[in-house]
């Protein structure tokens, strides 16, 4: 149910440090941007965060080996340099959008070194394990040995998702998934998800904020509603997701805004919600993890309890074609972690699957790894 991307192919480079642009961004907002002071926090702050996530995907990379590929990969695997090129420029987009009063400052900008010091030990530990279940090819731990109360949970999502530990069914596999993602994503898994509060600030804007409804489906540990709710306090949120473990993990990180945020244990393709209840609705990096079918299915929900005016904020990995130059990476991701619907959901033609769901689209634009759909509810 979880999306992730990887410098897969990667060499090493000398520097990632990340240059923030001072560029002005070409949208305006009402808020005013931080100080020079706080441009600076954010520059320290995120290149401290890559270099620390970045480097510990390159020490895992090297721990673990090379990968034994079915296939070599039919596009260019861009190198370390190219990778962090493209990050810097993401980077670079998030502080324009806090400039330009779209959303905040993140809210931990200054994490709390016992819990990263803490999740990059529990990583490391489970490095090993990850790698036997690479290596020897095994994916279904979980449906074989499920965790108690998962046994009614669809199948294709009773796997081992990126050979990760628990799949997504144990408190353990919660507590470090966010630690994994950023690993992934070489420290911008963040700041891609919050590009997606542009179009959700833009909606807002000129309504009540206290009476609209945001739905996050696929919520996972609602990490990414921290964000959502640090910027839009008074916006009621549901965190819809399969897994009980992942819920539990979503209330913990909720809690300073518990009063608006409630979780639904239940599949996007059946959502226990009324029709024409939401205003907003998020899904970030979950169809790359459904079954074809599922895919249309769930979108199809979205639109149903989308009120006609409401809009659809859509991420997910980059497709084939999005950006030539990271092809090779779409071609190597399923192959090194265990994807499963991911090799068709890259030549998957959302435009239509989306249309036929009854929805018209509005932006589409890449960040990093991802791409953003924005889409509305006629």
């Amino acid at each position: 149910m979880r999306r992730k991307g990887a410098v897969l192919g990667a060499r090493p480079n000398r520097s990632i440090f990340i240059p923030m642009s001072t560029q002005p961004s070409p949208h305006t907002g009402p808020r005013p941007g931080p100080q020079i002071a706080q441009r600076l926090a954010y520059a320290a702050s995120q290149s401290a965060r890559v270099a620390w996530f970045f480097g510990q995907y390159m020490l895992a990379a090297r721990l673990n080996g090379r990968t034994r590929l079915q296939r070599p990969p039919e596009g260019p695997v861009p190198d370390t340099r190219a990778i962090l090129e493209e990050l810097r420029a993401l980077l670079a987009r998030d502080l324009a959008n806090i400039e330009a009063g779209y959303y905040r400052l993140p809210h931990d900008l200054v994490p709390d070194p016992r819990r990263i010091l803490a999740d990059a030990a529990a990583f490391f530990r489970d490095v090993p394990e990850v790698q036997r279940r690479r290596r020897d090819r095994i994916a279904t731990e979980v449906r074989a040995n499920p965790p108690p109360g998962s046994e009614s949970l669809p199948a294709y999502y009773r796997q081992n998702f990126h050979f990760q530990t628990g799949g997504y069914l144990t408190e353990e596999s919660a507590r470090l998934y966010d630690h994994q993602v950023e690993v992934l994503f070489g420290g911008g898994a963040d700041a891609m998800r919050r590009q997606t509060l542009v179009p959700i600030f833009e909606h807002l804007k000129t309504r009540r904020v206290a009476d609209c409804r945001l739905l996050d489906v696929a919520a996972g540990t609602g990490r990414y509603l921290t964000f959502v709710k640090d910027n839009h306090p008074r916006l009621p949120v549901t965190a819809l997701d399969l897994s009980a473990a992942y819920l539990r993990e979503a209330r913990r990180n909720l809690a300073p805004w518990a009063r608006t945020s409630f979780a639904v244990q239940a599949a996007a393709e059946a959502m226990p919600l009324a029709d024409d209840s939401q205003d907003i609705v998020t899904c970030i990096y979950l169809f790359h993890e459904l079954p074809a079918k599922i895919r249309v299915q769930a979108a199809r929900e979205m639109a149903r309890v989308l009120k006609p005016g409401g809009i659809l904020v859509f991420m997910d990995s980059l497709q084939y074609g999005d950006n030539p130059a990271m092809d090779g990476l779409l071609d190597l991701f399923p192959q090194a972690f265990h994807e499963p619907y991911y090799a068709h959901y890259a030549r998957d033609d959302l435009d239509a699957l989306f249309a036929d769901a009854g929805f018209r689209p509005r932006t589409t634009s890449l960040a990093y790894m991802s791409k953003l759909l924005v889409l509305e509810k006629p």
